[in-house]
């Protein structure tokens, strides 16, 4: 390679380095930051835990007395006419009348079966389910942005392999045209390197196409603009300490999706309790405090007002309906049953998906260590193929064999730490367990 190339690869990789270090790096941490506050899904789900969580109120439950404030005046201009019992008539037009009442009044139910204590419990358990439906977004959405993150990573590993086998291929070629010049290589050589250098180039723009569409669905992740560029760190650490046995038990403390079965059987356990409340009586205390007022321009009684205090209490109880209260009960029992059956149900799948995510998660981790040899095999190689290339002692065709075989010994070795990292990811989201 002569001088003038030499400094023209240099310039490149100068100016590659000043636009890299314009580019924002960011971190996985950051990025999970950033989704936790922006990420439209997460913000949804806030929102329905906040709405669940001021729901459950004593008021809301019905625990508490209600009083009311009410005012109501009642005017009108008539034509009127009296005749009395002793035939005598009296007529008036445009007879004013009006009437005035206003008070407050107060109710409170001070027993109705228990079921407003048990509304209370329920309201309760639904601001838990919001609660876990938000932890099961955030964890999916952390998932996600993890894995959008590191396939970046694994994609910014695959350009530079493709970099670096342009750098070869332009090697190449310079070898052959030198070789065909003095005579040592025919032309065809020449436009063999040339088609295998341009091939390289399709691959490296279409990788940069991948790639760039990578950062798009990243952006939309962190719900930022995504036109936003960026770049990734190039390290991919795995965690290679993962137990089948120590996520299963932390799966049963903190899975999303298996605590809101649970839930959702207390919930039934308490719509139960709501329906035998309709067993026993309610009683409701009233009292309030009214002024009533009245005027009239005809009759026997032109003005009349009255106030005070007025209290009581009611009474019901159902004696019968239709049978309807046991059919109720029977129905809420059934939905027990359903939740229990969930429950299991939701327990099967999950140690199911841990022992298979597990297995994968083991075959991923030899991989690695497999496919790390490779590369620095296939690296060896490629420098013993292009020594002899350069030397004119071994054909195209091998050179470009070896060549290949580096550059995806490095794309397998890459893919082999994404997808351990994918398997990683699975296993903590599965077992509630991703630090964010």
């Amino acid at each position: 390679m002569n001088i003038k190339n030499i400094y023209h690869i240099l310039i490149a990789v100068f100016l590659c380095t000043i636009n890299v270090k314009a580019q924002e790096v960011l971190t996985i941490e950051e990025a999970m930051k950033i989704a936790l506050e922006n990420n439209f899904e997460i913000k949804i789900a806030k929102n329905n835990s906040t709405i669940s969580e001021t729901n459950a109120t004593v008021g809301n439950a019905g625990i508490l007395p209600t009083a009311t404030a009410n005012i109501v005046d009642n005017n009108s201009v008539t034509n009127s006419t009296q005749v009395r019992q002793d035939g005598t008539s009296t007529t008036l037009n445009n007879a004013k009348n009006n009437s005035l009442t206003y008070g407050v009044s107060l109710g409170w139910t001070v027993f109705d079966g228990m079921r407003m204590f048990a509304r209370y419990d329920h309201l309760k358990e639904l601001q838990k389910l919001g609660d876990a439906e938000l932890k099961r977004t955030i964890l999916i959405k952390i998932g996600q942005v993890n894995s959008a993150y590191y396939d970046l990573v694994q994609q910014q590993h695959q350009l530079a392999a493709l970099d670096t086998t342009i750098v070869i291929s332009k090697q190449r070629v310079e070898l052959a045209q030198n070789r065909f010049t003095i005579g040592k290589a025919s032309k065809l050589e020449v436009l063999n390197a040339q088609v295998d250098l341009n091939t390289d180039q399709v691959a490296l723009l279409r990788q940069k196409e991948s790639y760039a569409n990578a950062k798009i669905l990243l952006n939309q992740y962190l719900a930022r603009d995504p036109k936003i560029n960026f770049t990734v760190t190039d390290e991919v650490t795995v965690d290679d300490k993962l137990v089948l046995n120590d996520l299963m038990d932390l799966a049963q403390k903190q899975n999303p999706a298996l605590e809101s079965q649970i839930i959702n059987k207390r919930i039934a356990e308490l719509q139960l309790k709501q329906v035998k409340a309709s067993r026993y009586p309610t009683v409701n205390l009233t009292s309030g405090y009214n002024f009533a007022e009245s005027q009239s321009s005809l009759g026997f009684t032109s003005e009349n007002s009255s106030k005070g205090f007025t209290y009581g209490f009611n009474a019901s109880m159902n004696i019968f309906d239709g049978f309807n209260q046991h059919r109720n009960e029977k129905v809420a029992k059934l939905q027990i049953e359903n939740s229990q059956i969930a429950i299991e149900q939701q327990n099967m799948i999950l140690n199911t998906q841990l022992s298979t995510a597990f297995q994968t998660y083991l075959t991923n981790l030899e991989l690695i260590d497999l496919e790390e040899d490779n590369e620095a095999i296939a690296k060896q190689n490629l420098d013993i193929t292009l020594d002899k290339f350069r030397i004119g002692t071994i054909t195209t065709l091998d050179f470009r064999t070896a060549q290949l075989n580096y550059v995806n010994a490095k794309v397998r070795y890459s893919n082999a730490q994404y997808e351990a990292k994918l398997s990683e990811i699975a296993l903590k989201e599965l077992a509630g367990n991703i630090n964010f």
